[in-house]
């Protein structure tokens, strides 16, 4: 299946055919730069020490939820953008995107302001000491500071993928992970004449690179829309589109703050475990995140093509997409976690030779074929019901699996039964499972065909649309 959808102003005439293996290969690669960038941060840092690795890890917990907070504007614009333009409303399209622009950056400054501001209290309430706390400390405080970089970063490369551009805005990620290696050489071990700043070198790494990128991204969107933005757009702000993208925006963040919140808590639980436990769960996560990697591709592909096939009104064919993108995702995540289930040891080693290190990773890896399954059916799916405008669904279904059953699950298992960290990747699977079959049952019943945000053009022109795979 191909939806047509208009090329950039370089090619104004013509339109420009997306399947869903033309958006998610580049999506694919953009996700695997973003998250080797990560590896590479623990990698130079767990030169540094194991409780250098630690402390960014906890940060980046908080770090993400604020990520997921600024994302309310971002996400539900690409949604609303996405039905607008299969709607063929193209200039209420650039609308949208230049309000989601200024949103998101009123609010970037204000979590930036609140993390310097209550950074420090954060971190005193999640049970850290000695070296860890001071590296977390340092690490919060400069990335925290910066962090409306990527409040802008988000929203800019999320609407790039959304008119269709996922290989220019993969190609950005490239460049800025290359400078951001390039620069964590440098700063974190002192090259090129530099002084070794260690755990601060690979947060001032980290906001540089952002820096950059976000100039490109910037760029590059006035590149590629059909219809540009104008000065006005960035302050004329519309009731009916703040609705709207709120309408999607609002539960999609709530349902991804409240999975996070629980992956908090149980970071919060793995400190009682000690520094063993810690270390490995941080190591483990870095690994496992690459399992995952192609199924999120493949949810984010799959929300743009609903989105366009929604504003359509083509919802058969939306529906199918869902599916067809869900059965992929499962049949690489059951290979690629079989594959690194099979070299754990090496991988792990790549990390650290601390022997109890590796026999708590490598045990929880392996417990992670049963999470990675199931999240499957969540990244697929969730992401299709958000793109058709059923995205309050999640949020209660999220609530009720994550807050409701998996945490008092989780604890149950870690502290009662005494399976340590075995017990948190387990609780972990529960939540996915059932929110997975939950979600595929919701997207069968098609009631999310009623969710629609917005009516087709008064133009009579039809969508071109192209068989294919």
């Amino acid at each position: 299946m191909e939806v047509a959808v208009p090329s950039s102003e370089a090619v104004p005439h013509r339109e420009v055919p997306l399947s869903l293996f033309r958006l998610t290969w580049p999506i694919l690669l953009e996700l695997l730069l973003f998250m080797l960038m990560g590896t590479a941060d623990t990698l130079m840092l767990s030169g540094v020490s194991d409780d250098a690795v630690s402390a960014v890890g906890v940060v980046n917990q908080y770090v993400f939820i604020c990520i997921l907070i600024m994302e309310v504007i971002g996400n539900g614009a690409a949604i609303v953008v996405s039905q607008y333009l299969g709607a063929r409303r193209t200039r209420e399209a650039s609308r949208i995107a230049a309000l989601a622009i200024s949103l998101n950056l009123g609010l970037g400054v204000a979590v930036s302001t609140g993390l310097l501001t209550f950074g420090d209290r954060i971190l005193g309430g999640m049970n850290l000491h000695g070296e860890v706390l001071t590296y977390a400390r340092t690490y919060l405080h400069i990335v925290g500071g910066f962090l409306f970089l990527q409040a802008l970063i988000n929203v800019f490369s999320s609407l790039i993928r959304t008119y269709g551009f996922t290989k220019q805005s993969m190609l950005v990620s490239l460049g800025m992970n290359v400078l951001h290696v390039g620069c964590n050489f440098a700063l974190i071990f002192g090259h090129f004449g530099l002084p070794a700043l260690g755990v601060a070198g690979a947060a001032v790494s980290t906001v540089m690179s952002r820096a950059v990128a976000l100039g490109v991204f910037v760029w590059m969107l006035y590149r590629v829309m059909p219809e540009r933005m104008v000065p006005r757009d960035y302050v004329t702000f519309s009731l009916e589109y703040v609705r709207k993208i709120l309408k999607v925006g609002v539960p999609s963040a709530v349902e991804q703050l409240t999975y996070q919140a629980c992956q908090t808590v149980f970071l919060y639980y793995v400190t009682f475990l000690g520094p063993v436990a810690l270390a490995a769960r941080q190591y483990a996560h870095s690994i496992s995140q690459y399992i995952y990697l192609c199924s999120l591709a493949l949810g984010l592909g799959t929300s743009i093509l609903v989105g366009r096939l929604v504003g359509a009104r083509r919802t058969d064919d939306a529906y199918r997409e869902a599916l067809h993108g869900l059965k992929w995702a499962l049949g690489i995540t059951v290979v690629v976690d079989l594959a690194i289930i099979l070299v754990r040891m090496p991988l792990i080693r790549l990390f650290t030779d601390n022997a109890d290190i590796l026999h708590v990773a490598a045990q929880v890896i392996v417990i992670g074929f049963m999470l990675e399954t199931g999240r499957a059916f969540n990244l697929v799916l969730i992401n299709g019901l958000r793109a058709a405008g059923d995205a309050t669904f999640t949020v209660y279904m999220g609530f009720l699996s994550m807050a409701c059953m998996s945490l008092p699950l989780g604890y149950f298992l870690v502290f009662k039964l005494g399976l340590g960290l075995s017990g948190v990747w387990l609780a972990v699977a529960a939540d996915e499972w059932v929110r997975g079959i939950t979600m595929w049952m919701r997207w069968r019943s098609r009631a999310w065909e009623r969710k629609s945000l917005v009516g087709p053009a008064m133009s009579t022109e039809p969508v071109v649309a192209h068989a294919g795979a």
